[in-house]
Formats: structure tokens, C-alpha cells, sequence
């Protein structure tokens, strides 16, 4: 990378051409147990997230070090309790560690990594309190992409008079994105989508049971939505819907002076 830039300032490359060169250098080895795109974010615009999800939690503690070595920090998903105590031994002078128990992240970081802020602003709502895991995924992975969020949490269909005021909020606030959380029938991306002029990522959750359980009706009614201007992910896919709707809001205002601090309501 130092060389590329080297010839960059010397003027042998363009700009385009180092841009080209530093996306190429992608990958990188903990020995013969993972490949880890640590150039990600340059490539991308986010970086790459780490699922501890069927991985063993020494295995996890080499992959984030070595995250933190090269990027400067580690995003850990997906976390048991195993995970998060092995992570939050690795915590020392240089090293932050940020347990968030309810979303099952953990975020290591050195002690001087800043996140570097833009103006993209995202809203987050769910319908019930049982979707706050997964909202709280989307949340912390649009913050650490830079964006300011608006949260509110348990608006859903069944008393809807409780979501007129978090969204004239997140309107009045100019919000970008807005992502949904429902799981159950999921009717609640519908019925937002229906009254803003904002696009809409919807979540579905596997919250419910029975007949069309496990989020499956939520999927399939967020999919067949009449409401256009909805986006689906899949179940309970908090990382995803929180690294589109941060890459969507990033750039809509590519240029633009980022904001003096986040703001996180909920």
C-alpha cells in the first residue's frame, strides 16, 4: 500500500490507477485458518463483519486480532457467551472492546480508531420489542459506517397510534433510510412505506410460530407488499439491512460536511 502510494505522490500513477491498485490488495492470511478481506471498506464502503456463528472462540480471538492489526478495528457478530468472553480478555491499553449483548456484536478497536463521520442519516423501527436484536444489528453497523440513526422500537400494527410519532420524528430529522423490523405477519414496512416518500429496507424476524412460522409469512408479506418502494432482506438479517441503508445514505450526500455528533434515540 505505501509503495502504491509512494508512486502515486511521485506522479508515475493517476488516481484512478492507485484507486484500481489499492482494491486489488484485498486479502489477507491468519495462517491456514481464514482470508480476510481487510481491504474491504476501501473496496466496498464497509467493512468486512466477522459471523462468530459456528466458529470456535480462540479462532475468533486470532481473526479479530488481527482485524484490529489491519484496520484498525473488528466487527464480531452473531456472538455466544463464550465468544464475548474471550473477546473481552483481549482488552488492554490499546485495545477497546465494545460488548453490545443485545444485537450480539462485539466491536475491538485501537484505543486512537475514530469512525469517520458523514452526513447520511438512517431511522430504525421495529414493530415489536422481540425485533430489537435484530434492530440493534442494523443500528450498530450503520453507526459504524458513519451515519447518524434515529431509533424507536415496538410501533407495529397493533397499536398503530405508537408509530405516528417516531416517524413525523424521523421525518422531520430528514432521515435517508428507513429500516422496518417486524416479524410475525409483518405488515409493518407496508404500512410505513405507505405514508413517506422515503425508501424502505424491511426486515422480517423469526418471531412467530406455527403455521408460516419461524418468519416465513413475514418474509412472504414483505415480499408480496403493495407499497412500492420496499427493499427486503432476508430473516432476521440485521447486518445486511444496516449495511445497504448506511451505503444508501452515505451516498446521498457524497460531499457534503459530515455532522458535529451522532444521535441515537430510542
Amino acid at each position: 500500500m505505501k509503495d502504491i502510494l509512494k508512486r502515486l505522490a511521485r506522479g508515475e500513477l493517476s488516481v484512478d490507477e492507485a484507486e484500481r491498485l489499492l482494491k486489488g490488495l484485498s486479502i489477507a492470511e491468519v495462517a491456514d485458518l481464514a482470508k480476510l478481506d481487510v481491504n474491504r471498506e476501501i473496496r466496498k464502503g464497509f467493512p468486512e463483519i466477522v459471523l462468530a456463528e459456528g466458529k470456535r472462540p480462540k479462532d475468533i480471538a486470532k481473526i479479530a486480532s488481527n482485524m484490529v492489526e489491519k484496520n484498525g478495528r473488528a466487527i464480531v457478530s452473531r456472538l455466544d457467551a463464550d465468544h464475548v468472553k474471550v473477546l473481552q480478555s483481549m482488552k488492554n491499553e490499546d485495545i477497546v472492546v465494545e460488548v453490545y449483548e443485545r444485537a450480539r456484536i462485539a466491536i475491538l478497536r485501537r484505543a486512537d480508531h475514530r469512525v469517520e463521520r458523514n452526513p447520511g442519516k438512517v431511522g430504525v423501527l421495529t414493530a415489536g420489542t422481540s425485533d430489537i436484536p435484530v434492530a440493534e444489528e442494523a443500528r450498530i453497523i450503520a453507526e459504524e459506517m458513519g451515519c447518524t440513526v434515529f431509533s424507536s422500537y415496538d410501533t407495529g400494527v397493533s397499536g398503530i397510534h405508537r408509530l405516528f410519532p417516531p416517524l413525523t420524528e424521523m421525518i422531520n430529522n430528514d432521515v435517508d433510510i428507513i429500516v422496518v423490523i417486524a416479524g410475525r405477519e409483518g405488515a409493518l414496512p407496508t404500512v410505513v412505506s405507505g405514508l413517506v416518500d422515503i425508501p424502505i429496507i424491511a426486515v422480517p424476524t423469526s418471531i412467530g410460530y406455527g403455521y408460516g412460522g419461524k418468519g416465513v409469512s413475514a418474509l412472504m408479506s414483505m415480499l408480496q407488499a403493495c407499497s412500492l418502494g420496499i427493499a427486503v432482506v432476508n430473516i432476521d438479517g440485521g447486518v445486511a439491512a444496516g449495511s445497504m441503508a448506511a451505503l444508501i445514505a452515505r451516498r446521498a450526500h457524497r460531499g457534503e460536511d459530515p455532522p458535529s455528533k451522532t444521535v441515537h434515540h430510542l
